[in-house]
């Protein structure tokens, strides 16, 4: 492949921003250079490394865009990817529930199909951006034993977290707001809340401890890395850390997200809490903990738009673009394990985003993939 020069660029770097030019060969970043130069002129806008996203749950969105909706797969899973490439994100951990309970509304028992859907499409090459899979594993559910068997370590599962939405504890622990919450989704009076919660809660005390040791178990098996998910207390962050688990997914207080600090875990939170100034469920701040220093990575979650735009309000807390992109970036590439993108520097995969920022809202303007532009 002919070299591509990028010219006329704010290229962000790990510690600065430099107006120069970039240069990439062979699916790779070449060359780092100050100034402007013959290429492709950027018209000084901004040059970041490409997004990566370890926890979005957008590909649900898509396949099911309404209750009782299933949309064709090939269709949802190819404009999923199609939105993820015009914002920015060039890789995707694409986060699939598994662990449900059998004749309950819902998802069902969905992952393994659909992973294999994906599969088939990337195979193809259909897809714009990098595709793996983050199996959310649900502590309280009948099914996830059996569905974790039907994986193995062919199927690109990168990271596994643990679930566990048992009612009273966690992101539930307040079961008014849970109340409200499911009844609102689902319809439902408060008798019928009752009893599921009753059986909810008779399900986790059968069979919880078994589920988890069985998610830990298939994570070290296939090689993923393990999160937790909604930890509230500094003991349920001890807990995770004897297990060996690294990243810690949407701690719900200030009290945990402080003990993650003290056990090494990389804190994740999500870009909606932190561009709408609180969580959705009432739980601690994003933005309250990045003033704490207690914020390593951000998710969109579920709208793919904020990540970006998440480093950017990150920026103006911080006051430092390049740590506020590397959030987003750098951080989640290392935690996942995956070396060779995250940053821009010679030999790195050549996956980058160029944007705008006329206000405090960026605007995309391109994304490239391996030195491809994909959007």
């Amino acid at each position: 492949m002919a070299d591509v020069v990028l010219t006329n660029a704010r290229i962000i770097l790990p510690r600065t921003v430099l107006h120069g030019h970039l240069v990439l060969r062979d699916g790779l970043i070449a060359e780092i250079g100050d100034g402007r130069v013959a290429g492709l002129d950027m018209g000084g806008d901004y040059l970041g490394p490409g997004l990566v996203e370890l926890h979005t749950d957008n590909l649900e969105r898509h396949i099911h865009p309404r209750p009782g909706v299933d949309w064709p797969h090939d269709a949802a899973i190819l404009a999923h990817d199609g939105e993820l490439a015009a914002n920015g994100i060039t890789t995707v951990f694409d986060a699939m529930r598994i662990g449900s309970i059998d004749g309950q509304s819902g998802y069902g028992r969905y992952a393994r199909g659909l992973s294999r859907e994906l599969a088939a499409v990337r195979k193809a090459g259909l897809l714009r951006i990098s595709h793996h899979l983050h199996l959310r594993a649900e502590i309280c559910s009948e099914t996830l034993i059996d569905e974790l068997a039907a994986f193995d370590a062919e199927d690109r599962v990168g990271l596994v977290s643990l679930m566990d939405h048992t009612p009273g504890q966690r992101q539930f622990r307040d079961l008014g707001a849970m109340r409200r919450h499911v009844r609102g989704k689902r319809g439902i009076d408060d008798a019928t809340f009752d009893a599921y919660a009753r059986h909810k809660i008779a399900l986790s005390e059968r069979l919880g401890q078994a589920h988890q040791a069985a998610a830990l178990d298939f994570a070290r098996r296939v090689g993923a890395v393990m999160a937790s998910h909604d930890d509230t207390t500094p003991e349920q962050v001890a807990q995770s850390a004897a297990h060996g688990i690294t990243l810690a997914e949407f701690p719900t207080t200030a009290e945990a997200a402080r003990a993650c600090r003290v056990h090494g875990q990389s804190i994740i939170m999500g870009a909606p809490n932190l561009i709408r100034g609180a969580s959705h469920s009432g739980n601690v701040g994003a933005g309250d903990l990045a003033a704490q220093d207690l914020l390593d990575i951000v998710s969109s979650d579920y709208v793919p738009a904020a990540l970006l735009a998440s480093a950017i309000r990150l920026s103006g807390i911080w006051n430092d673009l390049p740590r506020a992109i590397a959030t987003v970036t750098a951080t989640p590439a290392r935690a996942a394990g995956l070396d060779d993108r995250g940053r821009i520097a010679p030999g790195l995969r050549a996956d980058l985003i160029r944007f705008a920022l006329p206000s405090r809202a960026p605007v995309m303007r391109e994304t490239w993939v391996e030195g491809r532009r994909v959007a």
